[in-house]
C-alpha cells in the first residue's frame, strides 16, 4: 500500500436499509423506493430487487413490469437526511478527515494510522452498531481507487486494493466502470476500438488528445491507470438547497404553475429554517415538454429564508419566463448561503442574476416530490 491511505465507504441500498427499520417484515423481498407518479423513477431498489434488472435512475413503471410482486416505498427524504447524519457522526468519531459525498457516502483519510485496514474494519463494524445500517468498504492509495474498491464487493464488503492490483483487477471493465467516465464517452472510445481500461490506459496521451481534446484525452488515461492526486475536502459546505418536482402530466401556464411553486417553497423554506441557514441566491428551475431545462435566478440585497420573500421572487421569475410550452418538472433553489444576520444588507445591494445559473450537479439525490 502506498504512503497514502484513503477509505470510501458507501451504504449498501442505504434509503431501501433506512426503509427496512421502519418496516421489518419486508426483509428478503424486492423493495423499490421510488414516487407514485408515472414519471417517476427508481431511487433505490434493495439487491433481491436487483436481480430483476431494477436499479437507481430505472423507471418506476419499468420496475413494475420487471417485477410486478416487488414492493414500492414511497420515499422520504427528511427521514434520510436524519439517518444520514447519524452515520456522518458515528464516522467523525473514528476518524479526523471526512469527505461526506452525498447522504450515503463519504472519504476517510486513514494515512498515518497504524493498521489502517483494520480502523477501517472497525468503522465498518460501528456504523452498523451505532445506526443498524450495513455498509460496503473500499481502501486504496486515492479516492479513485477506493471509491471503485468499494463498488465492487457490495454489500456489506470490504476490499483493499493497490494502484496496480486496481489496473490488473479492472482491465477487463469497460471504461464506464470509472466515476466520470459517462455513456458518450465510452460510446466514443469504442468508436476508435477502445472498448476496456486496459486497453484505454495503453492509448498514447497523444492519441487521445486527437480524438477528445488536449485536456479530456489525457485525462481519461490517467484514470484508467488509476492515478489520482485528490485530497479529501473534509470541510466541504453545502452551497444551495432546492425543491423540485416531475408532475404526472405537464403544466401549462402560469395559473397551474404557481400554485405548486407555492407549495414547493413552503417546503423549502421550511427545512432552511430548521437548518437556520439563509441565502441570497433565488432560482427557480423548469423543465418543458420537449426535455429542454431553463433555470432563472436573481441575487436579493440581504440573505433570506423568509417564505413570503422567496415566493415573491420565484413567482417573479417564473412570470418573466413565462413558458410557452407545456412544463414537465418545476424546482425552486435558494443558495449562496450566509449566516443569519437580521437586518444586515449585502454589500452587492439588490444587484440581479437574471440568467441560466447550473443547477447543483448532485440535484439527483435531492428529494423530488410528485405533484398532486
Amino acid at each position: 500500500m502506498a504512503d497514502r491511505c484513503i477509505a470510501h465507504l458507501d451504504m449498501d441500498a442505504f434509503y431501501v436499509g433506512v426503509e427496512l427499520q421502519r418496516r421489518p417484515e419486508l426483509r428478503g423481498l424486492p423493495v423499490v423506493v421510488a414516487g407514485a407518479s408515472p414519471r417517476a423513477v427508481v431511487t433505490t431498489a434493495s439487491y433481491e430487487a436487483r436481480r430483476f434488472g431494477i436499479f437507481s435512475a430505472t423507471p418506476a413503471e419499468r420496475a413494475r413490469r420487471l417485477c410486478p410482486e416487488a414492493v414500492f416505498v414511497p420515499p422520504d427524504f427528511e427521514h434520510y437526511r436524519e439517518r444520514s447524519r447519524e452515520v456522518m457522526a458515528v464516522l467523525r468519531e473514528h476518524a479526523d478527515s471526512v469527505e461526506a459525498v452525498g447522504l450515503d457516502e463519504a472519504y476517510l483519510d486513514l494515512t498515518g494510522i497504524e493498521r489502517p485496514r483494520a480502523a477501517a474494519r472497525r468503522i465498518k463494524a460501528a456504523v452498523l452498531a451505532g445506526t443498524g445500517l450495513a455498509c460496503s468498504v473500499g481502501i486504496g492509495p486515492s479516492k479513485l481507487v477506493a471509491k471503485v474498491a468499494s463498488d465492487a464487493d457490495k454489500p456489506d464488503g470490504f476490499l483493499a486494493l493497490t494502484r496496480d492490483e486496481a489496473q490488473r483487477r479492472f482491465a477487463a471493465a469497460s471504461p464506464g466502470l470509472i466515476p466520470g467516465i459517462g455513456p458518450k464517452t465510452v460510446a466514443r472510445l469504442e468508436a476508435h476500438g477502445v472498448k476496456t481500461l486496459g486497453a484505454l490506459a495503453a492509448v498514447s496521451d497523444g492519441e487521445l488528445a486527437g480524438w477528445l481534446g488536449s485536456r479530456l484525452g489525457p485525462h481519461l488515461a490517467r484514470l484508467a491507470r488509476f492515478e489520482d492526486a485528490r485530497s479529501l475536502e473534509s470541510s466541504r459546505v453545502r452551497k444551495s438547497e432546492s425543491r423540485e418536482t416531475t408532475f404526472e402530466r405537464d403544466l401549462r401556464g402560469l395559473a397551474e404553475l404557481e400554485p405548486v411553486l407555492g407549495r414547493l417553497t413552503a417546503e423549502l423554506c421550511g427545512a432552511l429554517g430548521r437548518q437556520g441557514r439563509c441565502g441570497r441566491t433565488i432560482a427557480i428551475k423548469v423543465r418543458l415538454d420537449d426535455f429542454s431545462t431553463h433555470t432563472r435566478a436573481r441575487t436579493v440585497a440581504a440573505p433570506t429564508n423568509e417564505e413570503g420573500e422567496v415566493r415573491r421572487v420565484a413567482g417573479e421569475l417564473l412570470r418573466a419566463f413565462d413558458p410557452k410550452r407545456p412544463v414537465r418538472l418545476l424546482g425552486v433553489r435558494v443558495a449562496s448561503f450566509e449566516a443569519q444576520e437580521a437586518g444586515r444588507p449585502s454589500l452587492d445591494g439588490a444587484r440581479q442574476l437574471e440568467l441560466g445559473l447550473a443547477w447543483p450537479a448532485r440535484q439527483a439525490r435531492k428529494p423530488t416530490t410528485s405533484a398532486s
